[in-house]
């Protein structure tokens, strides 16, 4: 194992949550929880201000607002999220070609690799030059942990949080480890953390007394030895750049349960279209087919077909999505549907119209059959008007969705740059209110020096240019790092 501490783990703080700050002027400093809405939903990010009330993320969105009955509840923006990832994963590509992402807002850096960093001083400089470039940019924070392990890393990274830096320094590996709880290694999860109560270790300094023997005895021969290499602090996985995609799927999961066989069908045949799109956005192609049914009684069901050769036609993912839907009995309603492909490749089957027993093949969306089923209730204001959702005003410029219901909208009308802005009730069908895209976190304008910063924004009808895809804008080439608010030199612990 390296002796430098050049893994780098990045984890940005409270992603999602804020983003949703940055963006929203008058939820700064407030407790905010991103998340599904619904009586099933559950939390995907908390705002370390909604975290002092105990909401956390995977945590049921009723048990929330229970305990944080006052904090925003927002519905995700994933497009936005993905754009301001984008362009972490690029600064932190520009420091290395070994770049492992591990979600949106997670990613392991070899900075050796890249002659960023070779000792810790100039590990600690390119930690803090990164935190100050990822502000910069997108207005944001993020935790760095630095080690010779990606191990030891991640641990840095969360002693970090929020917003620091924390290197550990060579020598010092073992010390740090020991009194942490099992827990905190890579591969212990709840189960295998239970097994290793009962057996009376606690914590790593306990993993490292038992011996790899008793590890071997206790979890069997991988697992143990991967564990007892892990409290001796010895961790050779290297960063990987390349993570093989292994499946495309999408799944929704339903407010009331489904119990219309049609209806369950319909959402089938829309969730394979929806999964096409996503293979073909990837460039890739698949031969197994997944179906994922959970039922009323939370029993979950997955069945499979594998065909000929891998396919991105959506007739013949949707045909083969039906005929699994056939052999799964739906009595007495669903909750969750899925469909994923499998067995990918970078290429298409060309000749597969039988697999899709006689249904045609094209490329446009699936339109319902002549016999069509029961008319769907109207979409009610809260879909059409997601909790966080930008709009946009005729008169009042841009602005966000507060709530909606009985037929009304409420909307607060500021942008990233703004101060907190004023609230306006609208009726849900009012023409002068409609959806936006959202405006960037951070802007630059001719004649700036260095950029707005973090406070940036762009004022009601201001033009941007280089939008994307998100429709967000930013420029050609950013400008050269600054400390900005809390970037520049971290706190560092050994």
């Amino acid at each position: 194992m390296r002796s430098a501490p050049t893994i780098l783990h990045l984890d940005m703080d409270a992603f999602f949550a804020s983003v949703e700050q940055a963006s929203k002027p008058s939820l700064r400093g407030k407790a905010v929880v991103v998340g599904g809405l619904g009586p099933r939903g559950v939390v995907a990010t908390a705002s370390y201000e909604a975290r002092v009330f105990g909401v956390h993320s995977a945590m049921p969105m009723a048990q929330a607002r229970r305990r944080a009955p006052n904090a925003a509840y927002l519905v995700p923006r994933f497009a936005l999220y993905r754009s301001i990832s984008e362009q972490v994963m690029g600064l932190l590509r520009a420091l290395s070609p070994l770049v492992e992402p591990l979600s949106l807002d997670e990613a392991f850096v070899d900075l050796e690799a890249g002659g960023a960093a070779w000792d810790e001083r100039s590990a600690r400089l390119a930690g803090a030059k990164l935190r100050a470039d990822i502000r910069a940019a997108t207005g944001l924070t993020g935790s760095v942990g630095l080690a010779a392990s990606k191990m030891l890393a991640k641990i840095a990274s969360e002693q970090a949080k929020p917003d620091g830096l924390v290197l550990i320094e060579p020598g010092t590996e073992r010390a740090l480890l020991g009194p942490l709880p099992v827990r905190t290694l890579p591969g212990v999860g709840p189960a295998t953390g239970d097994h290793l109560r009962r057996a009376g270790i606690h914590t790593v300094d306990e993993l490292a007394e038992a011996g790899e023997d008793e590890l071997v005895r206790l979890l069997g021969k991988a697992h143990g030895q991967a564990l007892f290499a892990m409290a001796l602090a010895r961790d050779e996985r290297p960063v990987v750049a390349e993570r093989e995609t292994k499946s495309v799927s999408v799944e929704d999961t339903y407010d009331v349960d489904i119990h219309d066989r049609v209806r369950v069908g319909t959402e089938v045949r829309r969730l394979a279209d929806r999964c096409v799109r996503r293979l073909r956005e990837a460039g890739l192609s698949g031969r197994t087919i997944v179906l994922k049914v959970r039922r009323y009684d939370f029993s979950t069901l997955t069945r499979s077909e594998t065909l000929r050769g891998p396919t991105d036609d959506p007739a013949v993912v949707r045909e083969a999505a039906a005929r699994l839907l056939d052999s799964v009995d739906t009595t007495g309603g669903v909750r969750l549907l899925g469909v994923g492909v499998s067995g990918l490749a970078d290429y298409t089957q060309e000749d597969l119209f039988a697999q899709a027993a006689g249904v045609p093949a094209d490329d446009s969306p699936h339109e319902e059959a002549e016999a069509a089923p029961a008319p769907e209730p109207e979409t009610p204001a809260e879909r059409r008007w997601p909790a966080g959702h930008d709009v946009r005003h005729a008169v009042y410029g841009h602005g966000w969705v507060q709530g909606s219901g009985l037929g009304r909208v409420t909307a607060r009308f500021e942008t990233p740059g703004s101060e907190p802005g004023r609230v306006k009730t609208f009726r849900v069908d009012d023409p002068a209110l409609q959806p936006a895209e959202p405006l960037p976190l951070v802007s630059w304008r001719p004649g700036d020096e260095e950029g707005a910063g973090a406070g940036g924004g762009v004022p009601d009808g201001e033009p941007v240019s280089g939008v994307d895809q998100a429709g967000l804008s930013f420029p050609a080439s950013l400008p050269k790092s600054r400390s900005g608010r809390g970037g520049g030199a971290a706190r560092s612990r050994p």
